[in-house]
């Protein structure tokens, strides 16, 4: 979580250096290991180092290659010695203690681990060019600035673990891994992105390229930004470096050797992430994601394989939240592994009003650029936060991401059955539906329809369960402009190309990538999260073998539970999913709605065209009543006019704050103080 920071003028005028002194100051709080910077005519970068690695330490950035061009890099490699060994007869790399070519170092795997990341990404970059960047395995952002060939590029890892933004004009291209000093820092004011509120409005999350500003870009997980000036404006082109394959297709004879197969892409996912110079922190909930990748890693570290000098475990439990902590699925593996971790009760905390329906959430001195909540620093952070910084953590290991690949939601015979349509295997489609049928006791044709539904055109199908219905109070023509990011970006399947399983992969995909895109950096909590589900060889194995294999019929995560007997124990591989009545018995507490009295003023939200105020008081006045209402979507709505107040009050949105609402001066800086004015 290095944070880097690049403004290119293409007239070649230095960029000012006041504003250049304000970037410096708004990256500190993200990363305050190093302060480097690069500047050469009409381009300053600036880069600040978080350290993760012992190789880490030794990198000096930005980097100027052989060829002149400049690289930033913010990440983790994790194929290292293969890119060693593919850049090895070229004699690129030169070793830092013995100033040898990679070819006398690779004779020696010791030796061959003194490069840092960055100077082997920079040799394949020499070697490859920009086709280099689809070898790059692990988690990155990355940006090179090449004055031969005058243009700047950017790119991102596989799922977009790291985040990257850029804006530019016929004049000059700003990039950043922190999106505040493109915002606060401007000059103008934004038009905000009514894609980017629909997509946050469906609770699905806004698609992964967006920001909530035109104008400003986050560079697409897995591609590549190109941006060169010309004389007839800026080419500016934006394409995929790398892809999964649908043609790729993994078969065995047997079951084992499927079983195999996964425990060594587990095996490697997990020890590609502990790779650290401190010990690290894993997350243990109890669940079969994180309770797998703790038992793995327990492995890895066993056999000397493992580069962190110590794991630990930490688990936060809250018995109203039952996707949280589970005493008796956590305390299995604390006892496997002899130790227990640290636990820490979040229902006990106190609430520090950070939820609150209206307002309190962005009452803050600190900009929030996206719609998470900048004020209430909760006692969930504080704690965390402590804990990290007595064990001297700075990564973590994470489950998230492990329920699609591995078949962990609900079993459904939809994708299996889709399959067997397209290939015209309509014996094995009866012998299935009947086997699902039996199993799920349902009747055949329901079970059926779906599969058939899935390749009609969107319009005849349902909306998706995960999806909240459309709050009556958004303006219709709101809704008809953005009706796909609304409903969660929903994909009809093709007939023809990839298999209907591996179209649900690449959607799946998708989902996941525009919930790392949303979930930004915070300075108040220094940590890198990692994540082994994330893998992109634990991926293509998952996407190329059987959908059979991953989902039996009627088992979740089939698979999964066959290949980790004797690492795992017993009562997790055949726990039953999380029961959900404690939450739902939470959600039946009556809301304390606001009053549009309290709204104080025309709503910012009717004022960009994306709620109607009459039709919202109306379904407010009702939620007050306890009237039958969409209480989530209500709730959203209230909390997207804060957020959208906030940014008014800083002066980014072009609207006049309303004379009660915090009122913030933006040429004081964002760590000026904030007035109330009656």
């Amino acid at each position: 979580m290095s944070a880097q920071f690049g403004r290119w003028n293409f007239d070649g005028q230095p960029p000012d250096l006041g504003y250049i002194e304000k970037v410096r100051k708004s990256l500190a709080p993200y990363a305050p290991d190093s302060n480097e910077a690069y500047g050469k005519g009409g381009l300053k970068i600036l880069y600040r180092a978080f350290h993760t690695t012992k190789e880490s330490h030794r990198e000096t950035q930005p980097h100027v290659s052989h060829s002149g061009a400049v690289i930033t890099w913010d990440g983790r490699l994790d194929n290292r010695t293969e890119l060693i060994d593919e850049v090895n007869k070229n004699s690129i790399i030169t070793n830092p203690r013995t100033a040898s070519s990679i070819t006398t170092a690779a004779q020696d795997t010791n030796s061959g681990r003194d490069f840092t990341d960055l100077q082997i990404v920079a040799a394949t970059y020499e070697r490859w060019g920009a086709e280099c960047l689809g070898r790059l395995i692990g988690d990155w952002a990355l940006s090179i600035w090449s004055p031969r060939e005058r243009s700047l590029l950017l790119a991102r890892d596989l799922m977009g673990t790291k985040h990257l933004y850029y804006l530019f004009d016929n004049n000059q291209v700003t990039w950043s891994t922190v999106l505040d000093p493109l915002v606060l820092l401007s000059e103008n004011t934004f038009t905000i992105c009514e894609e980017y509120v629909a997509g946050w409005c469906s609770a699905r999350f806004p698609a992964a390229h967006l920001t909530p500003y035109v104008g400003i870009h986050a560079v697409p997980p897995s591609s590549l930004v190109l941006v060169r000036p010309g004389k007839y404006g800026v080419k500016h082109v934006v394409r995929k470096y790398w892809d999964f394959d649908p043609d790729k297709k993994i078969r065995y004879r047997t079951d084992r050797e499927y079983e195999e197969h996964f425990r060594t892409v587990f095996r490697q996912a997990v020890q590609r992430r502990l790779r650290s110079d401190r010990p690290i922190l894993g997350e243990l909930s109890g669940g079969i994601d994180s309770s797998s990748i703790i038992c793995m890693a327990d492995i890895v570290i066993a056999c000397g394989q493992a580069d962190c000098p110590r794991l630990d475990t930490t688990t936060w439990y809250d018995e109203s939240r039952p996707d949280w902590g589970e005493f008796p699925y956590f305390a299995k593996i604390e006892d496997k592994r002899g130790r227990t971790g640290l636990h820490v009760d979040a229902g006990s905390f106190k609430d520090d009003n950070s939820d609150k329906l209206f307002g309190v959430g962005f009452a803050g001195d600190r900009l929030a650029p996206t719609p998470i909540a900048n004020s209430g620093y909760s006692e969930f952070f504080k704690q965390r936060e402590a804990g990290m910084s007595a064990g001297g953590y700075r990564v973590t290991l994470s489950g998230i991401g492990g329920e699609q690949p591995t078949g962990g939601c609900t079993p459904c015979p939809t994708p299996e059955l889709q399959n067997l349509i397209v290939r015209a295997r309509f014996l094995t489609l009866a012998r299935q539906l009947n086997a699902w049928a039996t199993k799920m006791r349902k009747p055949r044709a329901p079970l059926l329809w779906d599969a058939i539904q899935g390749f009609l055109p969107l319009m005849f199908q349902d909306l998706p369960e995960y999806v909240d219905p459309v709050g009556p109070w958004f303006h219709h023509s709101f809704v008809r402009r953005n009706v796909t990011a609304l409903r969660g970006y929903p994909s009809r399947v093709k007939l023809l190309g990839p298999l209907p399983s591996f179209q649900e992969h690449l959607a799946a995909l998708e989902c996941e990538r525009r919930v790392m895109a949303y979930f930004a950096l915070q300075p108040r909590l220094l940590l890198e999260s990692r994540y082994p589900f994330h893998d992109r060889d634990l991926r293509e194995f998952a996407y190329a073998i059987p959908r059979e294999q991953t989902v039996g019929v009627g088992t979740r995560r089939f698979l999964m539970r066959r290949a980790l007997v004797g690492i795992v124990p017993e009562e997790l591989l055949n726990r039953k999913p999380r029961s959900l009545s404690v939450r739902e018995k939470k959600q039946e507490t009556p809301m304390e709605w606001p009053s549009m009295a309290e709204l104080r003023g025309k709503m910012a939200s009717s004022l960009l065209g994306i709620v109607d105020e009459d039709r919202f008081c109306e379904s407010l006045k009702k939620a007050r009543r306890n009237d039958h209402t969409l209480t989530q979507a209500l709730k959203r709505t209230l909390f997207l006019e804060s957020w959208l107040r906030h940014l008014t009050v800083y002066g980014l949105t072009g609207l006049v704050a309303h004379p009660t609402t915090l009122v913030f001066s933006r040429a004081e800086g964002p760590n000026a103080s904030v007035q109330r004015f009656s």
